[in-house]
């Protein structure tokens, strides 16, 4: 495991913050098992993206890659709109009482 992957993603992910807002990125929040505090040394990071602009699909590909970059680890990246309703208000609710949020 990275050195990067032991070490809080927002706070890495903090440390861009200029580069994300950049790239259309108004907040980032973890859901799934790294919010729970439940990830493993394979686990990827679940991040629901909330954009400031209307941002194309390769934009889209692009942040997402950059950030397993930055991560070092897999990322999974959905935005609110793009949930299924099934799972939308669990990850919404895991992801708002998670406290992990970073505001770009």
């Amino acid at each position: 495991m990275t050195s990067a992957a032991r070490e809080n993603p927002l706070e890495i992910l903090g440390q861009h913050r200029e580069e994300l807002r950049l790239a259309g990125v108004k907040s980032l929040k973890i859901f799934g098992s790294a919010a729970r505090g439940e990830a493993g040394p394979d686990s990827d990071i679940d991040l629901l993206v909330e954009f400031s602009r209307p941002v194309g699909l390769f934009a889209f590909l692009r942040l997402r890659r950059r950030l397993a970059e930055l991560l070092g680890r897999r990322v999974d990246l959905v935005t609110p709109q793009a949930l299924k309703p099934q799972l939308r208000r669990r990850i919404l609710d895991e992801a708002s009482h998670a406290g992990q949020g970073l505001e770009v």
